[in-house]
């Protein structure tokens, strides 16, 4: 079935984070919002204020921005939950009413405007970016797993539709009780991430010379992100590899409040920090094999930007791995929680210079086929399917 597509249409998206923020989210929202101004759309970006900032409104061009308040949440310096805005909304909504709105964040915020949005008879549609029900053990409040469930349950369905970025995340959501299902996906700037970006210089302040292996780690340094075992695999690819001759460096872009045990316990590896722009771009080609033993990605943008910037990936068998990677052909990929056979994996990209060549080459293949615009286009098909109220399934992501 076709569907109009009329210009002009306004659509609200409400998010806890958005750039400059560094993580997945705020990079997704950010290139969403863009895509809908681009496609001539008007668009309502409802946040909290980040440092800095007051509340309040401001208007540039087609894009309006609502600050609300906030809270920081725990274990996340920089970020923060929106609280309740209803009342504002109301008023926002009364006078420019959205054609649809999109929720990409279920805290405070998302659950006000949810309320709202379904008293006003504005068609919603969700996004779900993070798996904070998985987060609840890692710091230690596994009694919240349990309510955190229900309430992400409940939450996605009350909206019409909920948007995923790997098919992995579908089928687990769906066994969780999560209804009305769609495959999203992401995309990836295929021209910014490129192995062009390769610096000798950056390899070298690294202390890696041209026949050496710079393995990579880039995301955000926290224990659901699975910090243990790529100091485990580290340590043992390093003690392997040294009695063969073979220089390896390990290379960590990233902060959070794992950042210092990382640095305690792996005093050799390089630190840099979060970077952004051009510095991240060139860390990613400069480097060698991509190391991500994380098992909570609701997608995973870094390993699409690193197989984009021509990297071998050694990762888990799930999220956007699992939906742009063939084992030994594309990257390395085990199953989840096999951590023996990621540690094998990655001897054999360090020990294989011809496999690990081949892979570099189909990795960055692969990633020239994940357009942004293409994922925008769904997007927004999304949207507008919604506004008129329509039932239309959202596009098959292409396979691996």
């Amino acid at each position: 079935m076709n569907i109009a597509q009329p210009s002009g249409q306004c659509f609200a998206l409400v998010t806890e984070t958005y750039p400059p923020q560094i993580n997945g989210v705020s990079n997704t929202l950010g290139k969403l919002c863009e895509g809908l101004l681009g496609r001539n759309h008007r668009v309502q970006l409802i946040r909290p204020a980040q440092p800095g900032e007051k509340p309040g409104s401001t208007q540039s061009g087609n894009l309006l921005e609502r600050c609300v308040r906030g809270l920081p949440i725990p274990g996340y310096p920089g970020l923060q939950w929106g609280l309740p805005a209803a009342r504002k909304l109301k008023s926002l909504w009364s006078r420019q009413r959205p054609d649809a709105v999109y929720l990409a964040t279920e805290g405070p915020l998302g659950w006000s405007a949810l309320r709202l949005a379904r008293r006003m008879k504005i068609p919603v549609i969700s996004g779900f970016h993070t798996n904070f029900q998985q987060y609840s053990n890692h710091f230690h409040l596994g009694l919240f797993h349990e309510p955190a469930l229900r309430y992400l349950r409940w939450f996605h369905n009350q909206t019409r539709q909920t948007l995923v970025a790997s098919s992995t995340q579908q089928r687990e959501l769906n066994r969780l009780g999560v209804q009305n299902l769609s495959l999203l996906g992401r995309g990836v700037d295929c021209t910014h991430f490129h192995p062009t970006h390769r610096s000798s210089s950056l390899r070298k302040q690294w202390g890696a010379n041209s026949d050496d292996i710079v393995l990579l780690h880039v995301g955000r340094l926290s224990p659901e992100k699975n910090p243990e075992l790529l100091i485990d695999s580290w340590s043992k690819l390093r003690a392997a590899q040294q009695a063969k001759g073979t220089r390896l460096h390990m290379v960590i872009v990233g902060d959070g409040p794992s950042a210092r045990e990382l640095r305690k316990r792996m005093p050799d590896a390089v630190f840099t920090g979060a970077l952004t722009g051009n510095a991240l771009a060139c860390a990613y080609a400069s480097a060698d094999i991509f190391v991500f033993p994380s098992l909570t990605e609701t997608f995973g943008n870094v390993v699409t930007e690193a197989m984009a910037s021509g990297l071998a990936v050694c990762a888990f068998d799930t999220a956007a791995a699992h939906q742009h990677i063939q084992d030994r052909y594309s990257g390395c990929l085990a199953p989840p929680s096999h951590d023996q056979l990621f540690t094998d994996n990655l001897s054999w990209l360090v020990q294989d210079a011809e496999g690990r060549r081949s892979i570099r080459l189909h990795a960055r293949h692969r990633a020239c086929q994940l357009d942004w615009q293409a994922i925008v286009q769904r997007f927004e098909r999304c949207l507008l399917q919604a506004a008129l109220g329509q039932s239309i399934p959202v596009q098959a992501v292409p396979s691996k």
